[in-house]
């Protein structure tokens, strides 16, 4: 039946071409954001887990931040011991050449100081951000040989957690300005040494950082500082060591917040990425669908033309 009241063929045709322009916009919007769940209202579910894994990925950038922080404040720390042991191994050599017949000891002594002077510079400039592991002072308040750098950011269900590396410096300062007489921490730079170069803290005796020579000096001292000098050296370069074994810690565990971080990315795109083939196939169908939806929709309207036609 045809009527001039209702037009159900343009109903049907207006109907149809209201729902292929609404996933149309759907489709553009897919594409314009390469999101198929861009809000909580597309999926409510992977829009929430896909939110928190971008918190829990921009949480492992910032440790990212702190361990290379931390890197740097070992890279510092290692580059300064190894520069003092240079120049630790140059005073050894002095006082060696101390102990030769008829040298000048006080000119040696006089190269010796500038020497000491050069070890008290570098570990007072080995420091960054504030951060000064070589030079400290273990009386001061609050002060902790325990240094903390954040490693890694954990979720367990709904529960966080921020994991650290602990780093023991107590054995690591070269000098510590405690003046204690039973200053067990005292910098090895500093430290009372007995006459065999080993560190007693409980004698007032010598330490790297003050011996002196003069033409008096005794060739017994001078084995003593020798001594000593040498148990710096291997003592900073245990101290080396250590910091080189921090330092390979802190970049496996970078390289492993980084994979931790791209595998996240991968599973975020994985439940709102949008498959951008698809799309571009499907805004294509869409198109030709609404295209044809308004010339259905035309036709449609122009019966009513053809009813006016039998009344002339």
């Amino acid at each position: 039946m045809s009527s001039i009241n209702t037009n159900v063929a343009a109903m049907t045709a207006l109907q149809s071409l209201s729902h292929t322009n609404k996933m149309l916009t759907e489709t553009q919007n897919h594409v314009s954001t390469g999101l198929r769940v861009s809000e909580a209202s597309d999926n409510a579910a992977y829009w929430s887990i896909a939110t928190t894994m971008r918190s829990d990925k921009a949480a492992l950038s910032t440790v990212q931040d702190a361990l290379g922080l931390g890197a740097s404040v070992v890279d510092v720390a290692y580059t300064a011991v190894n520069s003092a042991i240079d120049v630790v191994s140059e005073i050894k050599k002095k006082l060696v050449a101390a102990k030769e017949p008829g040298v000048d000891k006080t000119k040696i002594q006089t190269e010796i100081t500038e020497l000491q002077k050069q070890l008290s510079g570098i570990a007072t400039s080995a420091s960054f951000s504030g951060e000064n592991w070589l030079s400290v002072d273990s009386s001061a308040a609050g002060f902790t040989a325990t240094k903390s750098i954040v490693a890694s950011f954990t979720r367990t269900g709904s529960s966080v957690s921020v994991q650290t590396i602990a780093i023991d410096t107590s054995a690591m300062d070269l000098f510590d300005a405690n003046t204690a007489a039973t200053n067990a921490a005292a910098g090895i730079l500093d430290a009372n040494r007995t006459t065999t170069g080993a560190i007693d803290n409980t004698a007032t005796t010598w330490s790297i950082s003050n011996l002196s020579i003069s033409a008096t000096t005794t060739d017994s001292t001078l084995d003593s500082y020798i001594s000593g000098a040498d148990a710096a050296m291997k003592e900073m370069t245990d101290v080396a060591s250590s910091l080189g074994a921090v330092k390979s810690r802190i970049d496996l565990q970078q390289n492993f917040a980084k994979s931790l971080m791209d595998a996240l990315d991968r599973g975020i795109g994985a439940l709102v990425d949008a498959d951008m083939n698809a799309e571009s196939t499907r805004l294509q169908a869409l198109q030709v669908q609404q295209q044809l939806g308004i010339q259905a929709l035309s036709i449609a309207n122009s019966s009513s033309q053809n009813i006016l036609r039998l009344f002339q």
